[in-house]
């Protein structure tokens, strides 16, 4: 075909997925009017498709989407200009169905749909190209995020340098699992014998007194076993423990250092090896920073997510939280899964708790799973990773 006909929707995957896995020369969106008239929408889907490589003759055509005797109007116009066209009813309003289907009646014009549920094309009306076609396309982060009109900016790790680690993340996340009550005080206790005040390159040697302040007036004596436990994984060297003397080691590298310095790092660490070990996903990043307006400015509106996956078109937007989920954590997670995954999007919360009933009631009123204390504890997170990309 030369010309795909899409009818403009406001979840982003309907107004791409045929786009994208026919290839026409031009695409003419049928639209609300405040879509024909917003440049920067129209920008935004223009970037899209450069980023993914297609050249494009984008046109939008303005319609009361409401009306289908006007959306019948509009379509019979561009049916005139572009006779080799196809028309793709996956999106839109019920009355530019509707519409749809009276110019499919009148006129002998190809008519495909794609289906969420079964992930396949079908011919609805002479389109057997489209018939029962499965959908291939491998989506990464950057793609589905840039899809919504926002992009990704690199977070708080590296991801590039991440299956170094590989073999320690299990071991390390054993170790917090065995000091998990205290996890916070062992980590306040790194951060005060590793001081830095941002000048000069981060130094990877610690020292401090065997008790340091902690929050609100508390004092932390050395946490002997950890630190002698992440000695033998390797994650710290040359530790030396006196009451007297007080406390010194060397982080294995600035990495580890960050690491060992954020409670939260090491359940997104094991977080993140699990997605890759699923074998599921096509990308898998941590600590994706998404800037929602996908320009780069300081100002401009951002939500770090912890770990998002992709798996074809069907994205998975994961919080990971130590202590206890809050209401809050619920709410911004299914805000995020919403604006930049749509109706495809999976998501799920990770706690090193134990959620209770008032989580895991307002979890599924989001849609949200809930991945807690017992599943990371009896081995059951792969499984339950898997089972929510069903």
């Amino acid at each position: 075909m030369e010309t795909l006909i899409e009818l403009y929707d406001e979840r982003p995957l309907e107004n791409v997925l045929g786009v994208e896995m026919f290839r026409p020369e031009r695409v003419v969106y049928v639209c609300p009017e405040q879509i024909g008239s917003d440049q920067r929408v129209q920008r935004r889907l223009a970037e899209y498709f450069e980023h993914r490589g297609l050249a494009l003759d984008i046109t939008f055509a303005n319609a009361n989407t409401y009306d289908a005797g006007h959306v019948l109007s509009t379509l019979r116009n561009i049916v005139r200009k572009y006779p080799d066209c196809a028309v793709d009813i996956t999106g839109g309003t019920d009355a530019v169905l509707f519409a749809a289907g009276l110019l499919s009646a009148e006129i002998d014009v190809p008519v495909f749909t794609y289906s969420r549920k079964m992930n396949r094309f079908y011919n609805i009306k002479n389109a057997p190209f489209a018939d029962k076609l499965h959908c291939d396309l491998e989506y990464a982060v950057d793609d589905l995020v840039c899809m919504a009109g926002g992009s990704v900016r690199t977070g708080r790790v590296d991801n590039s340098v991440l299956r170094d680690y590989f073999d320690i993340i299990d071991p390390f996340f054993k170790v917090y699992l065995a000091h998990r009550r205290k996890w916070n005080r062992i980590v306040t206790f790194i951060q005060r014998v590793s001081p830095f005040d941002g000048e000069g390159p981060v130094p990877l040697d610690a020292h401090g007194a065997y008790t340091v302040k902690g929050d609100r007036g508390s004092r932390i004596d050395a946490p002997e076993d950890a630190l002698r436990r992440l000695e033998e994984l390797g994650l710290i060297t040359a530790l030396s423990i006196d009451p007297e003397k007080g406390v010194s080691f060397r982080f294995r590298d600035k990495h580890v250092r960050a690491w060992l310095r954020d409670v939260g790092s090491v359940l997104e660490l094991f977080v993140y090896k699990t997605c890759i070990d699923a074998n599921r996903f096509f990308d898998v990043r941590l600590s994706a920073i998404i800037d929602w307006e996908g320009d780069g400015r300081q100002n401009t509106v951002t939500n770090e997510l912890d770990v998002l996956c992709t798996s074809g078109v069907t994205p998975l937007f994961i919080s990971c939280k130590t202590p206890l989920v809050r209401t809050e954590a619920l709410n911004e997670l299914a805000i995020l899964r919403d604006r930049f995954g749509g109706q495809m999007a999976r998501a799920a919360i990770v706690t090193g708790e134990r959620a209770g009933a008032m989580v895991r009631s307002r979890a599924d009123e989001l849609n949200i799973s809930v991945i807690d204390l017992d599943d990371l504890t009896k081995g059951r997170l792969i499984s339950r990773i898997k089972s929510v990309m069903k």
